[in-house]
């Protein structure tokens, strides 16, 4: 009598379990994770939405006839115009498409990569290239067919690389990339530092990564150590992107699984650019109205 009476007890205790387990794992908001990051400053912030413009590139098959131009363009003019020198657009079974792109406006070197292709197997076979602790990079651990990806690319293009930081002085070497690309520039960023050597000796400081709706591609110890490197990570977390300096994932922030009423625009790197714009467009004018 006196166990059967217990019983309600316990279960209630097991519902309580379930239910706080459910709130910590499946009803967390992205939101939350930004509340005690620093806001950026205008300057900070200035390359975004430009970047999520190289990135819109890519996805034309044409930019002479472009589809998904954002308002204004995307702000690249040729060689003759003096002020960009589009270079490369690579088409590739081994890494998503990317574009090589010199931007002497803004004294940066650019990788553009875009985001997984629905239609192409081999971006699933990258994304599928991994097993748990398969891969170590660093002293942490790494997306294994990401990092294979970023080497390809590295291998493949460094020498240009090298040559147009030569003839270009004091420019940045910036990668950018969107969802899966994310996860390849993030990867090349890593590989980038650690051969410097190939790339004429760039800075370390001089080295840029933005990830746009980031890909999860490496351990918290690196995410960490290499903050300084990829100063912008936007994650999926409402329309409006967070303007954060450096998004490190701490705190349980892996352990969570982030739900967003705007799933699918949140993703998308066209209404990335739309809202990273509209977000710089507002800080301008809180600084002219200071």
């Amino acid at each position: 009598m006196s166990i059967a009476c217990c019983l309600p007890v316990v279960e209630c205790v097991y519902c309580l379990a379930c239910a706080r387990w459910t709130w910590q794992k499946c009803l967390h908001s992205g939101g939350y994770d930004s509340e005690t990051w620093g806001f950026a400053s205008a300057t900070e912030f200035e390359p975004v939405p430009r970047m999520c413009r190289l990135i819109l590139s890519v996805y034309e098959d044409d930019l002479e006839h472009p589809q998904w131009a954002p308002a204004g363009g995307y702000g690249m003019k040729s060689a003759v115009g003096g002020a960009s020198e589009r270079h490369t657009r690579t088409h590739t079974v081994i890494a998503p498409t990317y574009l090589l792109y010199v931007d002497h406006q803004h004294s940066d070197v650019v990788v553009a990569v875009r985001g997984m292709n629905m239609a192409k197997e081999s971006d699933y076979a990258l994304l599928l290239d991994n097993k748990l602790g398969q891969r170590r990079f660093d002293g942490g651990y790494v997306h294994n067919g990401l990092l294979k990806a970023a080497e390809w690319v590295f291998d493949v293009e460094c020498d240009v690389l090298r040559d147009l930081l030569e003839r270009n002085p004091g420019y940045t070497l910036t990668f950018a990339g969107h969802s899966l690309g994310s996860g390849v520039v993030a990867m090349l960023a890593l590989v980038a530092v650690h051969n410097r050597e190939r790339l004429g000796g760039i800075d370390r400081k001089m080295i840029r990564c933005f990830a746009m709706a980031p890909a999860r591609c490496v351990s918290l110890n690196l995410a960490v150590r290499y903050a300084d490197i990829i100063t912008l990570l936007f994650f999926r977390c409402g329309r409006y992107p967070p303007v954060v300096r450096t998004a490190v994932p701490v705190d349980g922030r892996f352990e969570h699984v982030i739900l967003s009423c705007n799933a699918t625009s949140d993703h998308a790197i066209i209404w990335i650019e739309r809202e990273g714009q509209r977000a710089l467009d507002v800080s301008l004018i809180n600084i002219t109205c200071l």
